[in-house]
C-alpha cells in the first residue's frame, strides 16, 4: 500500500506539516492501524520513510515528543553512528535548544565530529532503497554546522566553511546556492553573482535561479551609489534578461514573471528618456548585456502584465494552491498589478 507520506514535495506549506505531524501519534503508537499494513514489516522501505517524513514534520511544528520518537526509532535501526541518523539527530538538538550556550556545544559537537571523519558530508548511511527517495531531505553534519552558524549568526564563519565544503564537493548546487545568498547578506554582490554562475554550470536549466540572478544583479544595481543612467539601463536590461530566460524555462514562473513587470516598468522611462524611442544598440547582444528596444520592452511589459492578471484571477478563489503558488506571491503579484492602475484613475 503506498501512503500519501512517501510522496511529499521537496518543500512543506506550514498547513501541510502540521497535516503530517499531526498523523505522528497514530503511526507511532505500539499497534500500528490496521489501515497502514506497510508499518508490520520491520525492513518495509515506506516504513523507514514515514518515520523520517514524520521526523521532519514534527521538528517544524513543535512535537518535540513525538520526532525524538522517531529520531529514536531511526537510531535503533540504522545506528548512532549512522551518517544519516547523526544529522537527524543534530537536526532535533538544535529544534529543541534553549539558549544560546546549548547551541555553542552542538556546534562544538558538530566540529569534533568532522574531524573524526572530514568525509562526513554526504550523509547516505542507510542501506535501504528509501535513501533515494528522500534526497532532497539528506541534512549531513557538514551541512548541518554550515545551518548553524548562519542562523546563529557567524556569516564570515559560514562562508569559510561554505568554501571548504565546495572544495570537496564542487559540483554540489545546493551549496552554491546557500553561498551566494551567505554574499549577498554580507553586500558581496559580484561574489553572489559568481556563485549563482556555479549554479546554472550544474543545473543550466534552473528557471528559479535565473530569475534569482536577476534580483541579485538588480539588488547591487540598487545598492550602487555611483550608478550613472547608462549603467542603470545596462543593469535593467541585464536582469531583465535573466527573467525572460527563467519565464522562458517555465512559462507558468510567478516569479519571473513579477521581476519581468517589474524590471520592464523601471526600464520603458529611461528608454523614453535616454534614446526617445529608439534601440540603445539595436536589439543586438553586446557582451553579457543585452540591450532592448523601447518596444520590445512594450511588448515584453505587456506580456508580464496579462501573464500575472491570469494568474491573480485564477488565485482570486482562495484556490492558489492548487496552482503551485504561495499566498504571499499572489498578494505580491497582485500590489504590483494596482500600483501600474492608480496613475491611470488619477
Amino acid at each position: 500500500m503506498s501512503s500519501p507520506l512517501l510522496h511529499l514535495p521537496a518543500h512543506l506549506t506550514p498547513s501541510a506539516a502540521l497535516h503530517i505531524s499531526q498523523q505522528a501519534p497514530l503511526l507511532l503508537q505500539d499497534q500500528p492501524s490496521l489501515s497502514l499494513p506497510f508499518l508490520y514489516s520491520s525492513e518495509s522501505t515506506e516504513k523507514w520513510a514515514i518515520y523520517e517524513h514524520l521526523l521532519l514534520a514534527c521538528l517544524r511544528t513543535g512535537d518535540d515528543k513525538s520526532a525524538r520518537l522517531c529520531l529514536e526509532r531511526l537510531s535503533n535501526r540504522f545506528g548512532a553512528t549512522s551518517e544519516r541518523v547523526m544529522g537527524f539527530k543534530g537536526m532535533y538538538q538544535e529544534a529543541v535548544a534553549e539558549d544560546d550556550a546549548t547551541l555553542e556545544r552542538i556546534l562544538k559537537r558538530y566540529e569534533d565530529i568532522l574531524v573524526e571523519d572530514p568525509t562526513n558530508t554526504v550523509g547516505l548511511s542507510f542501506t535501504l532503497a528509501v535513501v533515494t527517495t528522500l534526497a532532497n531531505f539528506e541534512e549531513p553534519i557538514a551541512k548541518r554546522r554550515i545551518t548553524l552558524l548562519r542562523s546563529m549568526p557567524k556569516p564570515e564563519e559560514a562562508i569559510s566553511a561554505l568554501v571548504k565544503l565546495l572544495d570537496m564537493s564542487p559540483t554540489d548546487a545546493e551549496a552554491w546556492s546557500e553561498l551566494s545568498d551567505l554574499y549577498l547578506s554580507q553586500g558581496l554582490y559580484q561574489q553572489a553573482i559568481f556563485s549563482l554562475e556555479e549554479v546554472l554550470l550544474i543545473a543550466p536549466n534552473a528557471w528559479n535561479i535565473h530569475a534569482r540572478m536577476g534580483e541579485v544583479i538588480f539588488i547591487s544595481l540598487n545598492a550602487s551609489v555611483s550608478a550613472n543612467d547608462v549603467d542603470v539601463e545596462k543593469g535593467l536590461s541585464e536582469s531583465m534578461r535573466w527573467f525572460c530566460r527563467s519565464i522562458e524555462l517555465c512559462d507558468d514562473y510567478l516569479r519571473g514573471y513579477y521581476g519581468l513587470k517589474f524590471m520592464s516598468g523601471r526600464l520603458l522611462p529611461l528608454l523614453s528618456k535616454n534614446h526617445n524611442g529608439a534601440s540603445t544598440s539595436g536589439g543586438a547582444e553586446s557582451g553579457s548585456n543585452l540591450q532592448f528596444s523601447l518596444a520590445t520592452v512594450q511588448k515584453l511589459n505587456q506580456l508580464a502584465t496579462a501573464k500575472l492578471s491570469e494568474i491573480v484571477r485564477k488565485s482570486s478563489a482562495g484556490d492558489w494552491a492548487e496552482y503551485g503558488y504561495g499566498r504571499a506571491e499572489v498578494i505580491a503579484a497582485r500590489e504590483l498589478l494596482d500600483r501600474d492602475k492608480q496613475p491611470m484613475e488619477r
